[in-house]
């Protein structure tokens, strides 16, 4: 029997703020759910945005004190205007004149030189041959062009594009923890992980010491890399800047640098790891090595997640060349008799819509083993039944869509059915890819039609959470997740709120595609399904099961009284979680960064022809291993 990969805890930072304790989610759905959990999440991207302070006991903005209640009436307005997609803030850049270099021809009137003076050092090394330098004093020397000279000059335009999903304004995460110039999506890994890694409500150490060492996975990737000045930006640009490159761009740019993070400065893990990128179904990619790795007994723990953080004025530029974006004209053009676009309305799935919309996010899970999951009392937050990834084939443009999605959407769905019946996936709904652009529209809707009509389920719930957070390319089906996490805890399905109709073109006579938010009775929906279609052709499709029906696999799996042992710790680990949600609500957690710590070395490490012994770890890494082809020797 396959181990079940249990979702035990989670955590991560969106444009709907702090992930764990479904905060984030809380606010997509702010207007459907409970009082007090809609005034703790914007209390809580109060603190995140530092509107309000925790001290003393009480909350307080300028020195006076300020009840939750005063919180949510005084900057529910503010925090609405600055939370999910919105025109790009200034502190990114600014839209409206972002900074260029414009190329262009000099030369003097009348066959006259050229003259200046400059700074001596900031002469060129190989002296144009038609330059004449003349030296002034110890500092600066006179410059004569004769003839003409190409020269760059400082400039601006008015961007095209001018909202994307961008984090809680004001949250300020290099004051998490000691960044040391790392870049913006390595600061938003070390903030995500640790929150996912605080979610669970059992200490770290208490987890190593049922695990050996080599029986834990990582698996985080950035599918853009790290591409702000700390990064490869900086590598890239540095020279033409007239900058030096710093001996970390390379090394941080690199696309599996999350992973490397969280093992290095956050877990200390010594197993498996790496970041798998195929786009923008690279979560769902790692999500399946992780999985794999608790099926097959090679790990007993995975972290899976990723981390982008894409909104540079020159990524956006890539993406607005290709026509993929939706620019500020489109936008205007789907409103009649509008001047200024609806830009919280920028992503518009199945809806008449012109493009994409970026966006930032970094998004971590937690998955153990059942038996580890039932050891220790772990939270029950759901499981993974399935993931299937699939390409495209032959294509005529590497951008368009294929048959990858069709097989990876089949696949989950029989999957699914082959462990909670037909009956349960009519109690499924999909988060779709739902990327706002009329190519997706089509092609998504067609696909989950057909596949509704071949399974026979009749109604369909459908919605897509990138109309809220936007596309955060690698890490869009961790923002998928992590509102599927909170369905089953709160009860509410997001709605596509930013559409008021279905374009005629999306097919959906047996899907019902929401534009509303959708209570259900949580133990309704008995699986989710996250799907996701990357630019190239990577294709991928999840299976997630709910929470009552991965407490039923437990129950008819162990005993009474290892459930109720289960139980019994449960009841410690939701205190925990709690404390920890509480310490969060006050802006009195911090962010895990063990740099230099514990750092092992030759001296730590002893191993027999059986095992492998390391310090600080109680259980042994096996070393009787046997390769896969021994019985071809037979």
């Amino acid at each position: 029997m396959a181990n079940l990969p249990v979702i035990v805890g989670f955590g991560g930072i969106s444009p709907a703020g702090r992930s764990s304790y479904h905060q984030g989610y809380c606010r997509l759905v702010a207007d459907a759910i409970s009082t007090s959990a809609a005034v703790d999440a914007y209390v809580d991207l109060a603190i995140l945005m530092g509107l309000v302070i925790f001290i003393d006991g009480e909350y307080q903005v300028d020195g006076a004190a300020i009840s939750k209640a005063e919180i949510v009436e005084r900057y529910t307005d503010l925090i609405n205007d600055n939370t999910l997609i919105r025109k790009i803030q200034k502190s990114y850049f600014d839209v409206d004149a972002v900074n260029w270099n414009q190329t262009t021809q000099i030369a003097s009137q009348h066959q006259e030189a050229i003259e200046f003076e400059i700074c001596t050092r900031h002469l060129p090394k190989l002296i144009p041959d038609n330059w004449q330098v003349i030296k002034l004093d110890n500092h600066s020397s006179q410059v004569k062009i004769n003839g003409s000279a190409k020269v760059l000059l400082p400039s601006t335009r008015d961007f095209i594009v001018k909202s994307a999903g961008q984090l809680p304004t004001g949250f300020d995460l290099a004051k998490a923890y000691k960044s040391r110039s790392h870049p913006k999506g390595l600061q938003m890994t070390m903030y995500g992980a640790s929150d996912a890694v605080k979610s669970l409500g059992i200490e770290w150490d208490t987890i190593l010491e049922l695990v050996a060492p080599d029986k834990i996975s990582v698996y985080a990737s950035s599918a853009m890399s790290q591409l702000d000045e700390d990064g490869n930006g900086g590598l890239m640009g540095s020279r033409l800047n007239g900058k030096k490159v710093s001996s970390k761009n390379l090394a941080l740019g690199l696309t599996q640098m999350p992973a490397d993070f969280i093992n290095a400065y956050l877990l200390g893990s010594l197993g498996s790891t790496g970041g798998s990128t195929g786009a923008c179904a690279s979560f769902l990619y790692n999500l399946k090595m992780g999985v794999e790795d608790i099926q097959q007994g090679r790990s007993r723990i995975a972290v899976i997640g990723g981390s982008e953080a894409p909104i540079t004025s020159e990524v956006i530029d890539g993406y607005a060349t290709m026509g993929a974006l939706a620019t500020a004209d489109h936008l205007k053009g789907l409103d009649e008799g509008v001047t200024e676009p609806n830009y919280k309305r920028a992503c518009r799935p199945f809806s008449n819509n012109c493009g994409f919309t970026l966006s930032e996010s970094a998004q971590f899970v937690v998955l153990f083993d059942d038996e580890l999951a039932m050891e220790l009392g772990a939270n029950i937050l759901g499981a993974v039944d399935n993931v299937f990834v699939n390409a495209d084939g032959y294509k005529k443009s590497i951008s368009s869509p294929g048959l990858g999605n069709w097989l990876t959407v089949a696949k989950a769905v029989a999957s699914m059915r082959s462990l909670i019946g037909d009956r349960g996936i009519q109690r499924s709904y999909v988060q779709a890819h739902g990327t706002g652009t009329p190519q997706n529209r089509v092609s998504e809707s067609k696909i989950l039609n057909e596949t509704a009509k071949t399974f026979g389920i009749k109604n369909w719930t459908v919605t897509a959470i990138k109309s809220y957070v936007g596309h955060s390319i690698g890490t869009s089906a961790g923002d998928q997740l992590m509102a599927t996490l909170g369905v089953w805890q709160h009860g509410v399905i997001p709605g596509i709120e930013s559409i008021d109709h279905i374009a005629n073109d999306v097919e959906h006579s047996h899907l019902n595609i929401l534009m509303d938010h959708k209570k259900v009775s949580v133990k309704d929906i008995d699986a989710t399904f996250l799907n996701s279609k990357g630019f190239g052709g990577n294709n991928a499709t999840a299976g997630i099961l709910a929470p009552h029906i991965v407490l039923k696999l437990l129950n008819n799996k162990y005993s009474k009284e290892k459930l109720f042992k289960r139980d019994l710790m449960n009841i410690s680990v939701i205190k925990n979680i709690e404390n920890y949600n509480q310490a969060c609500l006050k802006g009195e957690s911090q962010t895990v960064y063990r740099f230099d710590h514990n750092v092992l070395g030759g001296a730590d490490i002893k191993y027999t022809k059986n095992s492998i012994k390391i310090s600080g770890w109680k259980d042994s890494i096996d070393l009787d291993l046997k390769s896969p082809y021994t019985e071809m020797l037979k």
